[in-house]
């Protein structure tokens, strides 16, 4: 099985540089990197340069201009360059456990998508990890509605697969996700319709499920730390939720203002 590792980032270097490091560090090595650029300025393009000396993987950095939040553009572009069977998706303000893609793997199944947690890091020790001081990533250091989320058992992983949350195919995060590309085409990729943030992750699972894809929860592993940052603006988040409905109630698995258009060349 060939993976792609999709990160998604917007002008944040120092964030992407901490994600792109703990991503150096998996105990699997990926066949690709995919750094899908919702139009950073140039000092982005020269941080990923200077990473790709210290890494064999292949980085390729997916750009395209900035013109307001276009997350479902870019992800489409970025899953179209995808070369991998396979494709893990993050966020590129993340630190990855160094299991998180091993564990990944371990969870991939044919007709399967695979969600998983985060462990949510305070504003403060954010900072300090930014400042370059040692932060302790264990146990008893996280939030009480973070801790769970930074434990791994493989038993306990089997188990949660198909029994954790799985009766709600919208509880999953965007930010930890993992689909086959052949799936993604099928149902034409995320809908770029959701222009700006909010619920792109949940429409794109409803259409997985409707298209017979069974939901999979990476519970007891690929841990994932969520650095602190400006929540987004949510001014158009009744009509995310509103096609969300619509989609719900028709039963939809395709989109119209989807990946295709990539898949045919256009940039």
């Amino acid at each position: 099985m060939t993976v792609s590792l999709l990160i998604t980032t917007y002008n944040w270097k120092e964030a992407l540089t901490l994600t792109l490091r703990s991503v150096f560090c998996q105990t699997i090595l990926l066949n690709e990197i995919i750094i899908a650029d919702d139009g950073s300025r140039d000092d982005t393009f020269e941080v990923i340069k200077l990473l790709r000396l210290e890494t064999s993987i292949p980085i390729l950095h997916v750009w395209h201009e900035d013109n307001g939040f276009r997350l479902t553009t870019i992800r489409n572009k970025a899953i179209a360059a995808a070369s991998s069977q396979y494709i893990i998706q993050i966020d590129g303000d993340i630190i990855l456990n160094k299991y998180f893609i091993q564990d990944h793997i371990e969870l991939a199944e044919a007709n399967c998508f695979v969600c998983g947690s985060r462990v949510k890091i305070n504003a403060n020790d954010s900072k300090s990890i930014f400042d370059g001081n040692n932060y302790n990533f264990g146990f008893f250091n996280q939030s009480h509605r973070s801790m769970f989320n930074s434990l791994r058992s493989k038993f306990l992983r089997g188990f949660l697969a198909h029994r954790y949350k799985n009766n709600s195919i919208a509880k999953l995060r965007g930010c930890n996700m993992a689909f086959w590309k052949k799936d993604l085409i099928e149902v034409n990729g995320y809908n770029e319709d959701l222009k700006e943030w909010g619920h792109e992750d949940s429409e794109i699972a409803y259409r997985l499920h409707f298209a017979g894809k069974k939901k999979k929860y990476l519970k007891m592993g690929g841990v994932a730390y969520h650095l602190d940052h400006t929540k987004a603006s949510r001014d158009n988040e009744d009509f995310h939720r509103q096609t969300i409905n619509r989609l719900i109630r028709e039963k939809s698995i395709w989109c119209d203002n989807g990946l295709n258009k990539y898949l045919n060349g256009e940039k």
